[in-house]
Parts: C-alpha cells; sequence; structure tokens
C-alpha cells in the first residue's frame, strides 16, 4: 500500500495518471455511441449469425466497437497498418529510408505526417467497407440501416463517421503515450480487451456450472479444467519470456582519467527473447481471416474455400502450420524495423566499443544478427504456441475463442509490465521505492544495454 501511495504523493505522475484515465474513459465512452441510421442490435445478430472470423478480431481489439457500429468501429487499425506500410516501404524506397536514418528528427516528423494522410485513406475506405457490409446485412423484420438517405449517401455518412472516429482515437493514443503513463496505441487495445472481460468470465461461469449440472450442449467439467490450466501455464509463460534477454558484452576502448591512470569501461546489451511484442499474432490473424473477410462479399466459390481451410473451428490442422509460418514472417519483420544491426554497430564502433572476440564494424553487425536471428525463431515459436493452445482447448467452448485466447493473454499481461516498467522507473528516479523490494521490472520495450 506504501508504493500505491507514492504514485500519488507525486504531482507530475498524479497528473499523468489522472490524464491516462481521463483519456481511457473518454473513449471508452465513444465506444457506445453508434453511427447514426444504424440499428446496433440488429447489426451484432447478423454478424453472430454469420460466424466468427477476422470480425471477432476486430471487435476483439476494438472492444465491442465494431459490432455496435460505433464511431470508433475501426479504432486504431488504420493508424498500426499504415505505419507498418510505410515502414516497409522505407526498406524499398531509397528516398524514405533517408527519411528514416539521415533526416533524424525532421525525417520523422514527415514520415509521421505521412502517416497520419495514410492513415484517413485507409479509415475511409474500411468505412465505406464496413458501411457496404451493414446494408448487405439487412433482411425483412430485421433492418441494420434504418436510414432513409440514398445507399451513396449513407455510405459517405459512415465513412467521413468513422475516418473522424479512427483520428480522434488516434490523436488520444499519442496524448496518453505523451503526457500519461504507457504506450497509448498499446493501452487502447488493453482497454478493449480488459472491458470485455467481465462478460466473458460471467459467460464462462455460466457454462462450467451448467457443465457440472450435466447440462445438454455443453462440454464436460474436463475441458474447463484444461482450459483454466491452459491459461495459468500461458501466464506464466508470457510473464517469463517477456522479461528474457540475452546479454552481450560491450567493451569500451581503455581512457585516461583525472588521474592519469586509464580504465576499461564493460556493459552489456540486452537483446530481448521476444523482441517483435504481440504484433506479430495480431496481423497473422488479420491475414488468415482475410480470405473469409473477402469472401462474404463475393460470390467467388473458391476464395469461400480456401477460407474454409483456413478456419481453426473446421480445420485445426491446416489453420496451425498456416498460422506459424505468418506468425514466424511477422516476427522477423517487425524485429528488423524495430533493432538494425548494422546501425547499432556502426555507433557502437564511433564509441568506441566492442564485443570481446568480434572485430568492430561488419563483423559486429552479422555476429549480432545472428544472434537475433535465433532469438526472433524462438520468440516466434513462443508466440504461436502461447496462441494456439487456448485456441485448441476453446474450439470446443463456443463464445470464449478470443477472450479467453493467447492472444487476448499476451496483450494484456504485456501492456501491464510494460506501464508498471514506466511507473518503476519514474518512481526511482524520484527517489522513491519501487514496487518490488529486489530488482526491477522490465519491459516489452527494454532495447539498449545498462552499465
Amino acid at each position: 500500500m506504501n508504493r500505491l501511495r507514492n504514485l500519488f504523493a507525486i504531482p507530475e505522475l498524479r497528473k499523468r495518471l489522472l490524464f491516462t484515465l481521463i483519456l481511457l474513459a473518454i473513449y471508452r465512452l465513444g465506444v457506445h455511441v453508434s453511427v447514426p441510421g444504424v440499428n446496433a442490435e440488429n447489426l451484432s445478430a447478423a454478424l453472430k449469425r454469420g460466424g466468427g472470423g477476422l470480425f471477432d478480431v476486430v471487435d476483439l481489439f476494438s472492444g465491442g466497437a465494431f459490432k455496435k457500429f460505433s464511431v470508433f468501429a475501426l479504432g486504431i487499425a488504420p493508424y498500426i497498418t499504415a505505419s507498418i506500410v510505410l515502414q516497409l516501404m522505407g526498406a524499398v524506397v531509397p528516398y524514405l529510408e533517408n527519411l528514416q536514418k539521415k533526416e533524424g528528427e525532421a525525417g520523422r516528423q514527415k514520415i509521421n505526417q505521412w502517416t497520419r494522410y495514410l492513415t484517413v485513406f485507409l479509415a475511409f475506405v474500411q468505412g465505406m467497407g464496413i458501411a457496404s457490409l451493414a446494408q448487405s446485412q439487412n433482411a425483412p423484420g430485421l433492418e441494420v440501416v434504418t436510414s432513409s438517405m440514398s445507399p451513396t449517401a449513407f455510405r459517405l455518412l459512415a465513412a467521413f463517421t468513422l475516418s473522424v472516429g479512427t483520428l480522434f482515437v488516434m490523436w488520444i493514443g499519442e496524448q496518453i503515450t505523451e503526457r500519461g503513463i504507457g504506450n497509448g496505441i498499446s493501452l487502447l487495445i488493453f482497454a478493449g480487451i480488459v472491458a470485455g472481460l467481465p462478460q466473458a468470465v460471467t459467460t464462462l461461469t455460466v457454462m462450467i456450472s451448467q457443465s457440472l449440472r450435466n447440462a445438454p450442449n455443453v462440454p464436460p467439467p474436463g475441458i474447463f479444467i484444461l482450459l483454466i490450466a491452459a491459461m495459468i501455464v500461458v501466464l506464466l509463460a508470457v510473464v517469463l519470456v517477456e522479461n528474457a534477454y540475452r546479454r552481450i558484452p560491450i567493451h569500451y576502448a581503455r581512457r585516461a582519467d583525472s588521474a592519469g591512470m586509464s580504465s576499461q569501461r564493460s556493459s552489456y546489451m540486452p537483446l530481448k527473447l521476444n523482441t517483435a511484442g504481440v504484433m506479430p499474432v495480431i496481423f497473422a490473424s488479420s491475414v488468415i481471416f482475410f480470405p473469409a473477410t473477402i469472401a462474404q462479399f463475393t460470390r467467388w466459390e473458391w476464395l469461400a474455400k480456401v477460407a474454409a481451410y483456413l478456419s481453426p473451428q473446421t480445420h485445426f490442422w491446416i489453420y496451425t502450420p498456416v498460422f506459424v509460418g505468418v506468425v514466424i514472417f511477422f516476427a522477423f519483420f517487425y524485429t528488423s524495423i524495430v533493432f538494425n544491426p548494422d546501425e547499432t554497430a556502426e555507433n557502437m564502433k564511433r564509441s568506441g566499443g566492442y564485443i570481446p572476440g568480434i572485430r568492430p564494424g561488419k563483423e559486429t553487425s552479422i555476429f549480432m544478427d545472428s544472434i537475433l536471428s535465433k532469438l526472433t525463431f524462438v520468440g516466434a515459436i513462443y508466440l504461436a504456441l502461447v496462441s494456439l493452445v487456448p485456441l485448441l482447448i476453446t474450439n470446443n467452448i463456443q463464445g470464449l475463442n478470443f477472450y479467453f485466447g493467447g492472444t487476448s493473454l499476451l496483450i494484456v499481461v504485456g501492456v501491464a509490465m510494460d506501464s508498471a516498467a514506466q511507473l518503476e522507473s519514474l518512481l526511482v528516479m524520484r527517489r522513491y521505492d519501487g514496487f518490488l523490494e529486489k530488482g526491477r521490472i522490465r519491459g516489452r520495450s527494454t532495447r539498449r544495454g545498462e552499465a
């Protein structure tokens, strides 16, 4: 309690906490504001009849805003997609590569500006698609779109409303990152998942009570025991692996101190086992469910068959290797964005640092890239296993596929650890005791070594 009390003893930290909580509350209020001319209850019922797939994934990360056709239905997804597209283009377009590496802060600001422009475009296009989806769900006695406007006018209005909502969510995330506690984008996704957990826990409790009474169409109690055990194992695995890192020793050239004696400084560079975080799992799920989404808007039978084979509910053992392969791809892709061995080796060479037994420069870059590749592969396998083990069990429990899956636990635990690590740092900087008696909380965002 003394450590929690210290959070409010520092005026600056107290303001940051209150600022973060207020913006998160505004975000959650906006989730319940639907786009004009839409019956959110009928849309949710129609999408539920159509099955899960990408819609369940999007609805999970938007905190239930998607199936309510809220003004925040798109959430932060267009902004994340725009950021990834520009990062990917930076690897093939020389001009963008120069902005990222040579222009410094001015180049980063220009890329951020282009990211916002691309976010607006993607949000508008996706808004048009969601509006068309809502219109296609109309049925006699179950009207989803109740607006008297023409179909084209409704789609334009909905796309404009959803685009403005996405920009507002993006602004909230940036403000939390700059003036609040933790990473704003991650906290928004975290808040969306946590908001749905009470209802999911209630549903699970009801199912367990029905199972104990041997109710029909309910899995046996053993399935629920396996689910709870898997969640505990996943929780422990996430905490352990997200704090796991490989220490690379670094020595610096001897330098003369004020007494005229030479001294040698040593430190280490920690390379995270899971450098990419949870983003590979999020985008792997979106990519795999993308054919099912397109199939609902078209009459292509071959695409519907592909989507059926990629469904974890019907063809789990076909879905598994595809999912693992896509997760590995995105893990390496994100790691290459977060950590650049060439740049790190060059900076180390300029500062007089070297890895014992490795020549500075190119050989140092090759050495770090080799270690990072091995760590990334192990981290990708860990992400895939954590996501698939609970899914294998929840296939037998309808209605709990995502809220009790490994992806949700990864996000919730990871973001909580990052936020706790930042609070710990702020407390220690001001000479207050942290949350732990011994040691420090290490967040996933730790990238550099310490003396």
